[in-house]
Parts: structure tokens; sequence; C-alpha cells
């Protein structure tokens, strides 16, 4: 509960940042689609299968955005958020048939493999989708109002929060159904839960799929902010940011994430404006430095230290 009166003060907090530094509203929303797909990504975590390739979702989804964007010029960013969305979850479903018959490095490295095929397509196919140039998204009207640059961007800003904050209280509520605690169970003892009568194949499904929609829904979001599309999008280098921030957070609660995404983003800055050189070895020492001290994220980390003191307590 407490956690949960937090993440709406921190929305809140983030809008009025966006309403006084206009020039921060980008940053923030790039920032939230960041913690979004590492929320994500950390559904399948728990089941002990850490994905590779997670990104390509964010990919298809905004590639979607383009194409129906540059196809029905007239249609409203919510509906091409939805619709989006949708292509991408049901790839993802597709696709989830096939991997999630597979555990450990298998899993993460198909996902891998997958994701690479597709940024391939992508930069390969120039005619259909622009190359490593990419497409241009033209700012559509959104939920049914037309504005300016920094009115779209207030828009898509309260828009993000509220769907950001509406994915984190399903995580909450799912990770705590039949479904997700089978799919905790999954990571300890497969076989026993095969032995209660629990499809292993089906909850790490349900879970793949529900993923593949949170970060579906950031790559669609992410699409409209920036204005442009990439096959850089779906490249294994930006997998490997959302693991990097999955485990900075922690899985904990779906906060962490976003946690995780806000320190990643910091870190980023900072590392960019005054060590360009070496910006990577800084994210590379944060995370070793967030492992060594924190395992189970920094919001793990958190939760235990506030349980410690109860459990001295004697009853």
């Amino acid at each position: 509960m407490k956690m949960g009166i937090a993440s709406v003060f921190a929305l809140l907090l983030l809008l009025t940042i966006g309403v006084l530094f206009p020039w921060s509203k980008t940053l923030l929303i790039i920032g939230l689609c960041y913690g979004l797909s590492a929320l994500g990504v950390a559904i399948p975590a728990k089941s002990g299968q850490v994905s590779f390739g997670h990104a390509m979702f964010a990919c298809v989804s905004a590639y979607s955005v383009a194409f129906m964007a540059s196809a029905f010029p007239a249609w409203d960013g919510l509906l091409l958020i939805v619709l989006a969305t949708l292509l991408g979850t049901l790839f993802s479903a597709l696709l989830g048939l096939f991997v999630v018959r597979y555990r450990g490095i298998f899993f993460g490295m198909l996902n891998l493999a997958v994701s690479m095929v597709i940024v391939t397509l992508l930069g390969k196919l120039y005619n259909l989708s622009g190359g490593t140039d990419g497409i241009r998204v033209e700012r559509p009207a959104l939920m049914g109002m037309l504005a300016d640059r920094s009115g779209f961007e207030t828009l898509l800003l309260v828009l993000t929060c509220c769907l950001c904050l509406l994915a984190g209280w399903f995580y909450q509520r799912f990770t705590q159904s039949a479904t997700g605690e089978a799919l905790v169970g999954l990571k300890s003892n497969e076989t026993r839960l095969e032995y209660l009568g629990i499809s292993a194949y089906r909850v790490l499904w349900v879970g793949y799929v529900w993923s593949g929609l949170m970060v579906s829904l950031a790559g669609a979001i992410f699409a409209l902010a920036q204005g442009l599309v990439t096959p850089d999008m779906g490249a294994w280098t930006r997998s490997g940011e959302l693991v990097f921030i999955m485990i900075l957070g922690g899985v904990s609660h779906a906060m962490g994430p976003f946690v995780g995404a806000a320190i990643f983003q910091a870190v980023k800055l900072f590392a960019s404006a005054y060590m360009a050189g070496v910006w990577q070895m800084l994210l590379g020492f944060t995370l070793l430095v967030v492992i060594a001290v924190a395992p189970d994220g920094i919001l793990g980390a958190l939760h235990k230290r506030r349980q410690s003191p109860r459990e001295g307590v004697a009853p």
C-alpha cells in the first residue's frame, strides 16, 4: 500500500517537473518507456528466464505505429498506440509458442537470435522500412485533441504516466495471482509444478505474452514521443539495457524497474556529458556495485532492510 502511494506521488512529481521544465518532457516519457519495458522483462525473469531480445517487441510495435500513421494520417495517436500494442502482443504470443519450450541460456539466446533477424531485415528492406535511417512519425491528434509540440508532449506525458500506473498495478496483481505464483514456482522446481497438475509451458507462455504486451506498449509510446523509428530500437544493446535496468531496480515490486530506469537515465546523461569517452564503463561499474551490494536490486534491498528490524523483534 505504501509503495503504491509512493508510486502515485512519484508520477505526480514527474508531471510537475514536465510542466515546470518543458524541455524535460521527452526525456521523462522515454525514461518511463524504459521502465515499462523493463517491467515487462521482469515477468519472465521471475521464473528464472532472462530474455536478451525483448526489445524486438518494442521495435515491432514502433514500426507498426509508423506504418499506420503513414497509411492513415487522420488516425488518433491513442488508436495507434492500442493497435500497435495489440500487434506486438500478437507477435509475442506466436513467438512464445516456440520460445517458452526452452530454459536458461537457450531461452535468452533464442530471443536474441529472433531480434537480430528482425533488426537485420529492417535495415536491409530500405523501400519498406527506410533502412537504417528509419521512418519519421508525423505528430497525430492525441485523445481527440490537436496540439502543438509542447501541448502534444504534455498530453503524451500524462497518458504515459497513467498507463505506467496501470501497468504497475497489473504487475502487482499478476505476481500475486495463481499464475504469478506458479511462475515463481517454475524457477525453483518445475517438475514439482507439473506433478501438481500445472502446465509449466502454459504458465510461462502466459507470462511471456503479458511481458510482450508491456514492451510493445512502451515501443508504441516511444515512437510517438521520438517521432522517428529505426532498427536500433530492437538491437541487442537495447535489450541489454532493459536487463540492466531490471537488475538495477529489482523485481520485488512494480516500482523497481522504474527506479532502475531513473538511475540508468541519470547516470547515462551525466556520463555522456562529463565522461563521453567512457560512459559505458561508468554504467558497467554502477551495475557491478549494485550486484555486489544489493543483488536483489535497489527496491529489493530497501524491502529487506525494512523487514529486518521486524524479524529481530520477538513475538
